[in-house]
């Protein structure tokens, strides 16, 4: 896609040009390596080096790849791991939960520490159920005589020595803690679901963690915790959701909400700013999702950008910037923290980008916008029982990355015949504005659930203020259903299994079991995959983008597998009753239809190109400085439809030599563009697509980028490498 004005392009050079020379002193940190997440603790994503340039990026090579030994392209395993490297050593995970360490010049392994080494073996094929990992954390005491790695699989955060791999037995129960602990709730956390999915980050000695949850009524709360590195105890606790008398407890107007209301967590990264002790935490949706007849408010903390102190927990500030949120607008990524001139004035801020396309700039002390933001009324109709919030903050600046409305103007087929469905298609759902509360008409979530921005994150340039992020440019369904109660005395077995696939699976895999692409399969004849015995480790364990449902109670689970697998009809037993978990909510009256893409009967999008781009957006200026397609579909383009882009997921680098680099598309490659201009300057095949966000460091004096290949989402095949590329000697 071309720049957006024409005169655009020439602004932005001279924008970065002249702030280069007026700001050079901005980019003072040390950002030589990549010891943390996202490259640093600030989140920034951003690489000093510059042996490799846009003069010789042309030249780069594979310098080696390492195999982790877990690919399962019949389960769609993925690795979605932005590794980190100290020392000359490169921490990373696998898709099969494993950490490992490598010689970061070479690839050779050094160790491998697998956390269920002992339990692996009686696993079976079809229990493929680790969890996402998307990075680690590295803790070395002054002394130099302790450095470990800690990282979560699922509920567990664990510590290894980087030295042996070896669990460090001290901390937590035998050298690990379960995150469902030390929450200040009464629930019965065995029957609840976890998982550190993104590193926290490491504030002298303390670990700071968030966790991924459940996103419907039995979630947890997703309180904000540190603990010691050493031994793990809790050191303290933020309520996201408020108890009585702490701040934005107000905001709900249930005076027991924070007994049953569970989410507002942090499951995306955090960032540090280490002189001044501040913790900047980004939080998602409270639950349950797309019906909030029984959190009526404002719901604070959810939806928002927290700064706590990080040495105590204590509060400073925060920004909220979806107020009751009913479209599961979580802010899916860490806040960058950045330096801005600011008409004329350097100021620290936070910049958070959204999966609706949007930065949210705000001064970092003090959390004020730095650009205005207007709160603007929006549709307030809605389902019985809910009450939306009226108006929602839009910024005025930055210019949003994505694009904010989706019309029939905007329908698009690859074919006349593709167009006819999809333009039918598109009249099912009634309502487009934003911001419309789910209904059973339907509406548009534009850009998409998945964004927009996504978890992968954007990347800020420290010298020029100049933000680079992806967005993928698709539209999704949402459609809602009465949903009849989990359980009900006289019914059959089966009738009651149905009522838990509303509660449970519906949101996922549909009303009539039909899922949505590979990320949410079909579960129509489960019955030739699955049997009981293996359906039900896998309700307990999770799978890809299943997570666990150890909250199900076991009369309800048997009566969900009677309904997913057509078994033989009986009557309801009554421990269905009996085994009912906590009662925190009434039954949801109204559930959503599924995750529904709109796509044609090919899996294309159904909007008018590009369907993923990379943006560059000054965060001086708050302009948006070009916008360029993002990855190839080669079936499209060899029938000369011009190149469309992909949805897309993992993050950008940008370095000082010039380059931002990114993995993320469908079609298995990486790129390296020109930061100013936007132009591909390299590209290069991978093994299996690298939905992860690079890293770029240096070892014995020569630059390394790195990604894993994991693969394994929108139908693309799965891999198990990480591969490194390199100027040749």
């Amino acid at each position: 896609m071309t720049t957006p004005r024409s005169f655009a392009s020439c602004f932005a050079l001279f924008i970065l040009v002249s702030f280069l020379f007026s700001s050079c002193e901005k980019a003072s940190g040390d950002y030589s390596g990549w010891p943390a997440y996202a490259g640093s603790k600030m989140g920034e994503r951003y690489s000093s080096n510059d042996q490799i340039n846009k003069q010789n990026v042309s030249k780069l090579r594979e310098a080696w790849r390492y195999s982790t030994g877990d690919k399962d392209p019949k389960n769609r395993s993925q690795i979605q791991c932005n590794p980190i490297i100290v020392d000359g050593v490169l921490y990373g995970t696998s898709a099969e939960s494993k950490l490992f360490a490598l010689d970061a010049a070479t690839g050779a392994e050094r160790w491998v520490f697998d956390p269920f080494k002992e339990t692996r073996e009686q696993l079976t094929e079809d229990r493929f159920w680790f969890a996402v990992n998307r990075g680690v954390m590295y803790w070395a005491d002054e002394a130099g005589n302790d450095s470990r790695i800690y990282y979560s699989i699922a509920e567990n955060l664990y510590a290894v020595n980087t030295e042996t791999g070896q669990l460090v037995k001290s901390f937590g129960k035998g050298g690990h803690i379960d995150l469902r602990e030390q929450l200040d709730t009464d629930l019965d956390i065995s029957k609840t679901y976890a998982s550190g999915t993104t590193p926290g980050v490491i504030f002298n000695d303390l670990i700071i963690m968030g966790m991924r949850l459940s996103e419907g009524p039995d979630a947890l709360p997703g309180h904000i915790r540190a603990f010691d590195v050493r031994t793990g105890e809790r050191k303290w606790i933020f309520h996201t959701i408020p108890h009585p008398g702490e701040k934005g407890y107000d905001t709900w107007e249930d005076p027991d909400a924070w007994k049953k209301i569970g989410g507002a967590n942090d499951w995306s990264g955090m960032s540090l700013d280490e002189e001044r002790g501040i913790v900047f935490v980004s939080t998602g949706t409270a639950n349950p999702d797309f019906y909030g007849g029984f959190r009526k408010g404002e719901n604070l903390f959810a939806n928002c950008v927290i700064a706590l102190d990080a040495g105590t927990g204590k509060y400073i500030w925060h920004y909220q910037v979806v107020h009751h949120d009913l479209w599961d607008r979580d802010l899916a990524t860490n806040p960058i923290l950045t330096t801005v001139n600011h008409e004329g004035k350097m100021v620290d801020a936070v910049a958070q980008i959204t999966k609706h396309g949007y930065v949210f700039l705000l001064e970092r002390e003090t959390g004020d916008p730095i650009f205005p933001i207007e709160e603007v009324p929006v549709p307030t109709f809605a389902l019985d029982g809910e009450a939306p919030w009226p108006t929602q903050p839009v910024p005025t600046l930055p210019e949003p990355f994505a694009r904010q409305s989706f019309t029939e103007t905007d329908v698009y087929g690859t074919t006349p015949e593709a167009y006819a469905y999809l333009l039918e298609k598109f009249k099912t759902v009634k309502y487009s504005e934003a911001f419309t509360p789910p209904s059973k008409e339907g509406s548009w979530i534009f850009p998409g659930y998945d964004g927009g921005g996504e978890w992968g994150g954007a990347s800020v340039d420290p010298e020029s203020g100049i933000l680079y992020v992806n967005s993928s440019e698709m539209p999704w369904a949402l459609h809602m259903v009465e949903a009849p109660a989990s359980s009900t005395g006289g019914y059959s077995l089966k009738g009651i299994g149905q009522g838990v696939y509303n509660k449970y699976c519906m949101s996922c895999h549909g009303p009539e079991r039909k899922g949505n692409g590979a990320a949410y399969p079909s579960l129509i004849d489960l019955n030739q995959r699955y049997n009981k015995a293996q359906l039900s480790t896998l309700i307990s364990t999770g799978k890809n983008m299943m997570p666990a449902f150890k909250q199900i109670p076991d009369g309800e689970q048997e009566a969900l597998m009677a309904f997913v697998l057509d078994l033989e009809d009986k009557e309801a037993v009554p421990e269905v009753d009996g085994n009912k978990i906590h009662a925190r909510t009434p039954e949801i009256p109204f559930r959503m239809t599924g995750y529904n893409r709109f796509i044609d009967e090919n899996g294309y999008p159904g909007i008018k190109p590009p369907w993923g781009t990379l943006n560059a957006v000054d965060l001086n200026t708050g302009k948006l400085l070009w916008k360029k397609t993002l990855g190839e579909l080669k079936e499209l383009t060899e029938k000369g439809i011009s190149a469309t882009g992909t949805e897309n997921y993992g993050g950008p680098v940008s370095t000082k030599g010039g380059l931002v680099f990114i993995a993320a598309t469908k079609d298995e490659k990486i790129r390296a563009f020109d930061k100013v201009s936007g132009e591909v300057l390299w590209e290069a095949d991978l093994p299996a697509s690298g939905f992860a966000t690079p890293a770029v460091y240096m070892v014995d004096g020569k630059q390394y980028v790195v990604i894993a290949c994991g693969g394994g989402k929108i139908g693309a095949k799965s891999g198990d490498e990480y591969v490194a590329f390199a100027l040749p000697e």
